[in-house]
């Protein structure tokens, strides 16, 4: 099992992993250094962390407790050995029940530090104004955006965007609000872009198709965008394109996957042979994706599709073993590079997955 796991990650140090993981269990499940979270469970795991978890595979022994987030005290979440750190509490979507909630110091600001890098790697300019076309508020993506802006040289302005309301409007049946939603996310818009000279755009693909819809602002924003980064959504091959070759064509378009337990996979740079238009690559070791069959939970080959397994490995927070509602197309590492990407993005459509509401995020 230990050499498919390793194999299904792409990992051609196995050691250098497993170095990683024996340090988080060290960390996690030190009396001196773990949560009260982890250290209440691990008598009642049936093994120990310490000496028992020494590969990836090891940690499906453990339960998946995403779902205990929703409730638990956040300050049992906080490592002992973290204690004097500031910590931020950000929370989950909320897509398919109440929000999940995480604690984060350090790990999420190393993540957006590389998504930076790629970002200079994609093109993205290092100056100029971004706007923020999406969540703030409890979801760690506004604070993630601010930081990749400040990091690239810029001031970021943001909008009131509640995805939650969105999506109980359109749960609801009320498709008519959530259109008038839309509209005024993009008068928000217009009263910046009317005022400031933006030249990086982080938006959801539908917001985006509706701001081209709207005459005036689309020709403000094609006019002086230089970077547009989505997110959110799924988003069709044929629109992209659009948004790319004929909408914005000036612009650098790049796109980043992850929510709130997995952290930031940023889209990597087109290779020659791409069969994806958007391929995405984790921060690894910190998340550790796997994909799985989602009936016989066994590893999908590449070019497959299937259902996201997260294991989250940071000093911050210890997430093993979460099944997440997204799945994804497996796509072989980059050219020198040892990591999977992951394709094509998509909720979970098994009879038995929850009903997921995409709406304008």
């Amino acid at each position: 099992m230990t050499e498919l796991v390793n194999d299904v990650l792409g990992a051609d140090d196995p050691n250098a992993v497993s170095k990683h993981l024996r340090e988080m269990m060290r960390w996690h499940f030190d009396p001196a250094t773990g949560s009260p979270f982890w250290l209440r469970k691990a008598p009642g795991l049936g093994f120990d962390p310490l000496t028992d978890i020494v590969e990836i595979a090891d940690l499906r022994r453990f339960p998946d407790v995403s779902g205990e987030l929703r409730t638990v005290p956040v300050e049992d979440l906080v490592p002992e050995g973290s204690a004097g750190n500031s910590f931020d509490v950000f929370e989950s979507g909320g897509t398919v029940g109440a929000p999940k909630r995480v604690v984060d110091s350090e790990s999420r600001g190393q993540n957006v530090e590389w998504v930076s890098e790629v970002l200079a790697d994609h093109g993205f300019p290092s100056q100029g104004h971004w706007l923020h076309v999406g969540p703030t508020g409890p979801h760690v993506v506004g604070r993630t955006v601010r930081h990749l802006a400040q990091l690239r040289g810029s001031m970021c302005f943001t909008l009131d965007f509640d995805p939650r309301w969105v999506k109980r409007l359109i749960g609801s049946g009320r498709p008519e609000l959530a259109a008038e939603y839309r509209e005024y996310l993009l008068d928000q818009i217009e009263l910046v872009v009317n005022s400031q000279n933006i030249k990086v755009l982080f938006i959801t693909p539908p917001v985006l198709e509706a701001v081209c819809a709207r005459p005036a602002l689309y020709d403000a924003l094609a006019a002086s965008l230089e970077g547009i980064l989505w997110a959110g959504t799924s988003i069709s091959p044929e629109s992209l394109h659009q948004i790319e070759e004929t909408f914005f064509p000036r612009a650098r378009v790049a796109a980043i996957y992850g929510n709130t337990l997995m952290g930031i996979a940023p889209q990597r740079v087109r290779e020659a042979g791409d069969s994806h238009p958007a391929v995405f690559r984790p921060y690894f070791p910190q998340s550790i994706v796997e994909l799985l069959h989602p009936e016989t939970g066994e590893p999908v080959e590449y070019g497959e599709r299937g259902q996201v397994l997260v294991h989250q490995l940071s000093k911050d927070m210890f997430l093993p073993n979460v099944l997440e509602r997204d799945t994804a197309i497996r796509v072989r590492p980059a050219k020198g590079d040892h990591i999977d990407g992951l394709a094509d993005i998509g909720p979970l459509t098994t009879k038995d997955a929850p009903a997921v509401i995409e709406g304008v995020y």
